[in-house]
């Protein structure tokens, strides 16, 4: 079921002290059994690990997220992809596929780098090295089974290293209680492992505290969400920049509103780019704001600041312009600290606590050059206005079809009328190598 993997190396930088982080950097390869010997190789595995997580992070699972919500369109030919959009997605999709085999080829990476260190004392490697590059597989792998059940609910729950095609078939899918418990485990020991460091381009305490709080909100356990993303809230090493634009303009990458984003540079290039911009500056813009999105960035009401999110290029026509680096380094946003915002208020609402779901959501608004909403005692009003913010605030990066889900309004804001389609099929390709594997309800295959 999971396809053979080749290790990608990095020109490791990072020194045997726990207070020097690696330098997540492409990307040479090698390939045999029993690669992880010594620090020097286990960091090399680390390297090929994030190198995965780009990888799935860089044009699949983002076509997922962005085609089956509400703000993008896709310009392009292929018909498999307007099967997102259109909310018919077939079990033989391609991106489906790849999107899957991408994620597993995350959590095998991950899982090959804690079984080594996990299992073998003899390693030629410091503790506190040990330790952290163990937390961040640990990390790696929690955030791709996340991923996984999102897209579609409890999935196999691999946690050991595949060397061989076919060597998993037969494990059957757990269920999504069993997947999120798996993905809580991982997270925790993760936080155990890893130091209380800001770097926001890999894992630390700080990054799975993010992560705990996002876990939380989609539990709807709204203590422990608002606990987490306190964390982060109280730590003045992040903030949210004025005005909106200020984290991603001009060529930044790593701002104070940065939690964790992937690092991509000119040896390995973020696909992104050339999704978004139009022909005339070197892209396709296959995928573009639709007609919905463009009039809310522009109307100064709802839009303030983040109508710099959208460019108009020589046709007149609008694209996307977060993604815009020449050549393609643009870093893909994971979590920013608006989003700990955002978490902290719907958290609070369902709470009770209006007042904080307020002021956290006006915290957003006003550094997009918003004005401030009234206060209110009228619950599913302050959820519809968070809803609401967190489309606008993450128009291009990989949330809202994922919040329409989370919150049951899926079905009602983009028009389904199969409650199936909720979550996508299993890809045919997986379910012929593996019959074990069951189909997700309502789908042919």
């Amino acid at each position: 079921m999971i396809r053979n993997y080749m290790l990608y190396i990095a020109v490791l930088v990072a020194s045997s002290s726990c207070s020097s982080f690696l330098e997540v950097d492409p990307k040479a390869s090698i390939s045999g059994e029993n690669v992880i010997h010594d620090q020097a190789s286990a960091n090399a595995a680390l390297n090929g690990a994030y190198v995965a997580l780009r990888d799935y992070y860089s044009v699949n699972f983002q076509s997922i997220a962005y085609l089956s919500g509400d703000n993008v369109e896709w310009t392009g030919s292929q018909s498999q992809i307007q099967e997102f959009i259109n909310h018919r997605v077939n079990a033989e999709n391609s991106t489906i596929a790849a999107t899957w085999n991408g994620l597993y080829e995350s959590v095998n990476r991950a899982n090959n780098i804690i079984k080594a260190l996990r299992d073998n004392e003899a390693l030629d490697i410091t503790a506190d090295e040990r330790a952290l590059i163990l937390g961040q597989a640990y990390a790696i792998r929690a955030l791709s089974y996340f991923d996984l059940v999102r897209i579609w609910g409890g999935v196999p729950l691999i946690t050991e290293p595949t060397t061989n095609v076919g060597e998993n078939a037969g494990v059957v899918r757990s269920n999504s209680d069993q997947t999120y418990a798996q993905i809580l485990a991982d997270l925790s020991a993760a936080e155990e492992l890893l130091p209380q460091a800001t770097n926001r381009f890999i894992f630390t305490k700080k990054t799975v505290w993010a992560l705990k709080a996002r876990f939380y909100l989609y539990q709807e356990d709204w203590t422990q969400a608002i606990a987490y993303a306190n964390r982060l809230l109280t730590d003045t090493e992040y903030e949210l920049l004025n005005p909106y634009y200020s984290f991603f303009k001009s060529n930044v990458t790593g701002t104070r509103e940065s939690v964790f984003e992937l690092y991509y540079n000119a040896n390995e290039l973020n696909p992104h780019r050339g999704q978004w911009q139009p022909q005339t500056n070197g892209g396709t813009r296959q995928w573009a704001p639709n007609a919905a999105l463009v009039s809310l960035l522009t109307t100064a009401a709802t839009g303030g600041a983040r109508s710099e999110l959208i460019a108009r290029d020589n046709q007149n026509r609008w694209y996307g312009n977060l993604y815009y680096r020449s050549p393609a380094s643009d870093p893909t946003y994971v979590i920013r600290i608006a989003e700990l915002y955002l978490i902290r208020a719907e958290a609070s609402a369902h709470a009770n606590d209006y007042q904080q779901a307020i002021a956290d959501l006006n915290s957003v608004r006003a550094r997009a050059l918003l004005t401030a909403k009234p206060a209110s005692q009228n619950q599913t009003e302050i959820l519809r206005a968070i809803e609401d913010e967190r489309r606008l605030e993450f128009a291009f990066e990989a949330h809202r079809w994922f919040d329409l889900v989370r919150t049951g309004r899926a079905q009602e804001v983009l028009g389904i009328t199969e409650s199936f389609r909720l979550l996508l099929p299993i890809p045919y390709s997986q379910i012929l190598a593996d019959p074990v594997l069951e189909q997700n309800p309502g789908y042919s295959f």
